[in-house]
């Protein structure tokens, strides 16, 4: 079954199901999940409709209180599997409100903790919230944050270590969850529950409970009382090994991340400078960077590069990881870099060219790290190891910027991207400073790197953003000469193709120094020349020597003269006089002129230095203005934050009254309606009042017409009635008078 039919029959069921909650439906749905648990990650978060339309059915089927557990757990267990993938469990959080329907689960079952459903949902929540802010507004939130300060107390370690490690991820850089729970009433005894489990005989659960501590009380009475001086000893022993020793990846993770937020109150920073055993337990750390897991090594590269934020810890971390110096490698020997892994700066070379394939912060901390360390190592006694150590990483940095392989998916070609992006912004990070060009710039390899970058970024500029304004903007800069001249007088082909590409797109920009160019390139071919006529003369077999900069020159220029003297000595006895001062003089004459050249190239170079030493002087202005505004926005940001709580107070309030307004204004619509329909039938019976009085009146008319017919007819049958008996009596008389 292929993956859109699989997608069809899933939404299928699910519709069958929400239309009719039989047993054999739930049945028949619960097949269907176990079936699409194989499918790609990809699609199911692809933003088509169809998977987003199966993902929102069974969100909507696994909040539902009536749905049974065994469904709604096969249901998370399904959605729990793609937790671990950023971009799915972004989506879970913004788009389809994965948080807010656990909770609702959870808080529809919080009368029995112990059913495996609440665990199964503390879990997942647990690997879900990591390292991701919750949405305050999400629902159910306060519902779980006091379900979870209710429960940390419970018989049940499991449940325990659940709660503690999601209130651990809810209460992380999140001001208004911190704020939330400092509100409850219940809050003292919440942080005597916390305090107590320091001494539980689980590390996990110890470093739950500090990382909670420390989100919110560092910064108050019951925080500095834990964090003081005294203790604070203690705490980094405890952190440094749970991070060498810890019982799996989740308690290094969370021990790491403790760490690095200590480290951002500066009196903890401080306190770790001073901590005796930090060189020890650093080497310890360093050690886990030859660890294969790159969970692992993604997390120590981020103690570190959070440790080298403190100059004094940078400088450390610098030490240990560039002495001794690295060995020279020839280029191509990948397998021997991953091999050789005695040392922390071989280990993270492996992690800077590992494959797209896996996780995509190892290769970007590793990067990040290896900044850092160059800029404490440029201006320390470390510059000549970091020397040897920058040939080393040259070489396998500039496979990472080749043109990446079409027929790859496009997941791997936007990592690719990511990491060339990444790689260039490494190679500028520490160009700001003037040693590096001792470092670097007279390699041929740092040649191939920038020429390797302008080629990407040439292939790039229509596809990214102020992408082209940067590529003519580094074309632009004089620095650019010394690698495209070289690459113009190089031997290999492949370097004068794009060299001439390259200078086909910079020619016609208004400020290309052309004629800077055109002085290094014809500089080069004359000591082209001249090393090959030395060579010629010296000996048949010749080397083919990179044009040197600054430093090189003085020991070519010595190197040439003792050639020529060392040629006429030997020559002395075999040729005339004449013809030795002939090629003296034309030797003196030549190395004059290379002399007034370097002259002219050191002067060039001693104002380039001020240019920069002036530049490095306004960056540091800059940079200290920078900060200062940046803690007046910092400070700014934080009232903003406490004026929005205080205002999202007061909104809950006027929420709360505006839907109780709305409540009367619907039972008065609700009143008014059926006094409307008692007027409409008032208005009927008036109407069928007034037909009534209309016959009432025409009747009564009749009547009184009739009533006097009646009495005229009356009167005129007792006048007949009286006639009558007249008449009768006259008879019954005659009748008498005849029979007399």
């Amino acid at each position: 079954m292929d993956v859109s039919t699989c997608l069809k029959s899933l939404l299928l069921a699910i519709r069958q199901y929400r239309n009719n909650r039989s047993a054999l439906n739930a049945s028949q749905l619960q097949k269907h999940i176990e079936v699409s648990e194989n499918i790609y990650l990809w699609v199911l978060f692809s933003g088509q409709v169809l998977p987003s339309e199966c993902l929102s059915g069974l969100m909507e089927v696994a909040g539902d209180p009536n749905t049974s557990h065994a469904l709604t757990g096969s249901i998370i267990s399904l959605l729990a599997q793609f937790a671990s993938d950023g971009e799915a469990k972004e989506a879970l959080h913004s788009s389809y409100n994965f948080t807010g329907t656990l909770a609702s689960i959870i808080h529809c079952n919080r009368s029995t903790p112990e059913e495996p459903l609440v665990l199964q949902c503390l879990n997942v929540l647990q690997r879900l919230t990591y390292s991701v802010r919750t949405q305050h507004c999400a629902s159910h939130i306060h519902e779980l944050i006091s379900f979870l300060m209710q429960h940390v107390q419970s018989s049940n370690d499991d449940i325990v270590k659940a709660c503690l490690g999601l209130m651990a991820n809810l209460c992380r850089h999140d001001i208004s969850v911190q704020s939330h729970i400092k509100s409850q009433s219940n809050v003292k005894a919440f942080y005597r529950a916390l305090i107590n489990f320091l001494g539980h005989n689980r590390l996990t659960v110890v470093v739950f409970a500090l990382s909670i501590l420390s989100s919110l009380t560092l910064n108050e009475e019951v925080g500095q009382k834990l964090f003081n001086a005294k203790n604070i000893h203690q705490t980094f022993q405890l952190i440094f090994n749970i991070t060498v020793n810890g019982d799996g990846t989740l308690t290094r993770n969370y021990a790491v991340d403790l760490l690095v937020d200590l480290m951002k109150n500066p009196k903890i920073a401080d306190y770790l400078t001073k901590y005796k055993h930090l060189s020890v337990c650093l080497a310890e750390v360093l050690g886990l960077l030859h660890n294969k897991d790159p969970d692992t090594a993604s997390k120590v590269m981020e103690l570190l590069v959070s440790l080298c934020s403190v100059p004094v810890l940078r400088k450390l971390v610098c030490e240990t990881v560039l002495r001794p110096p690295a060995p020279r490698l020839q280029p191509g020997t990948r397998k021997c870099v991953q091999a050789r892994g005695s040392e922390p700066s071989l280990a993270l070379v492996h992690w800077v060219t590992s494959p797209l394939d896996g996780p995509e912060q190892c290769y970007m901390q590793a990067l990040s790290l290896l900044a850092e360390l160059f800029e404490e190592a440029i201006d320390s006694s470390l510059c000549s190891s970091a020397q040897s150590f920058v040939e080393l990483l040259l070489q396998e940095v500039l496979v990472l910027l080749q043109s990446p392989d079409s027929t790859e998916g496009e997941q791997l070609l936007k990592k690719h991207c990511l990491r060339a992006g990444r790689v260039v912004d490494f190679l500028n990070c520490p160009s700001k400073k003037k040693k590096v060009v001792s470092l670097c710039i007279s390699s041929q390899v740092c040649s191939k790197v920038i020429l390797k970058t302008l080629e990407l970024m040439s292939h790039l500029r229509q596809q990214m953003p102020d992408m082209e304004t940067s590529f003519y903007r580094i074309l632009q800069d004089q620095r650019m000469v010394t690698p495209l001249s070289l690459a113009m007088t190089s031997n290999c082909r492949e370097h004068v193709q794009v060299a001439l590409s390259i200078l086909f797109e910079a020619a016609p920009l208004p400020d290309f120094p052309s004629v800077i160019l055109g002085d290094s390139i014809a500089a080069n071919n004359a000591y082209r020349q001249k090393d090959s006529e030395l060579s010629i003369r010296s000996s048949p077999a010749s080397e083919d020597v990179n044009v040197p900069t600054s430093g090189w020159h003085a020991c070519f220029f010595c190197f040439s003269s003792n050639v020529v003297v060392s040629q006429l000595q030997e020559k002395v006895k075999d040729v005339h006089m004449s013809e030795i001062i002939d090629v003296y003089e034309q030797k003196l004459s030549a190395l004059a002129c290379k002399e007034s050249r370097l002259q002219d190239l050191l002067e060039a170079k001693a104002l380039a230095l001020s240019q920069a030493d002036r530049l490095i002087a306004q960056y540091c202005c800059q940079r200290a203005q920078a900060e200062a505004e940046a803690r007046k926005l910092a400070s700014l940001l934080k009232d903003t934050e406490r004026k929005k709580e205080d205002l999202q107070t007061e909104l809950n309030d006027h929420l709360l009254e505006v839907e109780r307004l709305k409540s009367d204004s619907q039972q008065l619509l609700e009143h008014n309606g059926r006094l409307q329909e008692v007027a409409d039938q008032h208005q009927e019976l008036k109407g069928t009042y007034n037909q009534l009085l209309t016959r009432y009146d025409k009747s009564e008319g009749m009547l009184k017409e009739l009533q006097a017919a009646h009495i005229s007819l009356t009167q005129q049958a007792e006048g007949l009635r009286k006639t009558n008996e007249g008449l009768k009596f006259q008879q019954e008389r005659s009748v008498f008078e005849m029979m007399d």
